[in-house]
């Protein structure tokens, strides 16, 4: 019998320690069993509309035999993992003839590359180039035909296009052919191999977009708003045209809101800056960001606004890689407290040591947690009768002391 009080005192003890600790925390997610020391979560997207923006307040907690635990982890993004490795390069060649102007390079070990990058003396050009390799410095190959570069400079724009990019080949001489009346003068050029390991992405479905054309302003400005909070990496501006632009975009999300007499309005932070062009990918990469609303503002300047048809947006997948102690414990996710700030713990100072396959455990659906409180001030006077008493009191002491002023 005493035994068993003892256990219903541990348990109660633990329970009220554990109710203590997640009493700030508005709600929870039960997980599964943990099968290893090291377990990997999958953050579903709703949990964000009631997190903090930064995640700043995501604990685990759990309950063990003896004790209460927090559990230490790292929030990671699953976004593409890119290497760029620069491959020397010596120029043994350089050429012109009715064709035009060419420039021959020698790869001193037969690497595998996909971007040659070409930097000129010259500025405001517009070039066709052609690309080949060989392997003996005789017979050539093309790589890349009719390649358009382009260089733009003036008060209001500095645009370079230089960049030549194709499939992952190798070869130990590459020969470029460059379209132009005069000489170029290229100062120099750089080969690289680039490698993307793709992240995790799911789609983002806009649930409003407006675009209006600011005549005054010469731009166009295209806001998108979003269900609930989502990550967002990625934007692909989708523009129907049969003809060449360039015009300078600015990628921004709302950070809050507040009331005026027009109504809602926003504030904004920078995600990604550059040129909207024919010639490159309409697509724009950035850090993973929590939004609820874009904004794209596209500058014209003198010309015609362009014609869009639509937005496509993608997010990174977050995860959090956790490190249990004690995997006999009961474990859930804790969230919701906007007074939270960022956890440190040494798991951050060993990155290298977190083993990169470990198993995923499940979590639950989204509850309330029932151990949350929040703790309100309560007035002096919860009554106003009593508000009013005081009053008339303080009144009644000044007239007092004011009458006794007076008759001395």
């Amino acid at each position: 019998m005493m035994l068993k009080l003892k256990l219903t005192g541990i348990l109660l003890f633990l329970t009220a320690s554990l109710f203590a600790q997640t009493a700030a925390f508005e709600y929870k997610r039960d997980m599964g069993n943990i099968s290893d020391t090291w377990q990997r979560l999958a953050l579903p997207n709703k949990l964000f509309s009631n997190a903090q923006p930064n995640l700043a307040d995501l604990r685990i907690f759990g309950v063990a035999q003896h004790d209460t635990l927090e559990v230490p982890y790292l929030i990671k993004t699953l976004d593409d993992q890119v290497t760029s490795t620069e491959v020397s390069l010596k120029t043994i060649n350089t050429s012109n003839n009715e064709k035009g102007f060419f420039y021959t390079f020698e790869v001193p070990s037969k690497a595998t590359i996909n971007e040659l990058h070409l930097n000129f003396e010259q500025k405001n050009f517009d070039w066709n180039v052609n690309l080949e390799g060989s392997n003996d410095n005789k017979e050539w190959f093309t790589v890349l035909s009719n390649y358009r570069i382009l260089s733009i400079e003036n008060a209001s724009t500095k645009y370079n296009f230089t960049s030549l990019k194709f499939p992952s080949t190798k070869y130990l001489y590459f020969r470029i052919a460059i379209k132009a009346e005069k000489q170029p003068t290229l100062n120099d050029a750089k080969i690289y191999k680039i490698d993307t390991v793709k992240g995790v992405y799911h789609d983002v479905e806009a649930q409003s977009y407006q675009i209006k054309n600011n005549k005054n302003a010469k731009e166009t400005v295209a806001n998108i708003s979003f269900q609930n909070l989502t990550p967002i990496s990625y934007l692909k501006v989708n523009v129907q045209h049969n003809f060449d632009f360039y015009r300078p975009i600015k990628i921004e999300y709302a950070t809050d809101s507040f009331k005026t007499d027009k109504g809602i309005a926003y504030n904004y932070a920078l995600l990604a800056d550059g040129t909207l062009s024919s010639l490159e990918d309409l697509t724009f990469n950035f850090n993973n960001t929590l939004a609820t609303r874009l904004r794209i503002t596209v500058q014209n300047n003198d010309n015609a606004p362009l014609l869009f048809s639509g937005f496509e947006i993608k997010g990174n997948s977050y995860e959090m890689l956790a490190r249990f102690d004690n995997q006999h414990a009961k474990y859930a996710l804790y969230y919701g407290n906007t007074k939270a700030v960022a956890p440190n713990y040494d798991l951050d100072k060993f990155k290298s040591k977190i083993p990169l396959e470990m198993p995923t455990v499940n979590l639950g659906n989204e509850q309330k947690n029932s151990a949350y409180s929040v703790h309100k001030e309560k007035p002096l006077f919860e009554k106003k009768a009593w508000l009013w008493v005081l009053m008339a009191a303080i009144i009644a002491l000044l007239g007092w002391f004011s009458f006794k002023m007076l008759r001395n």
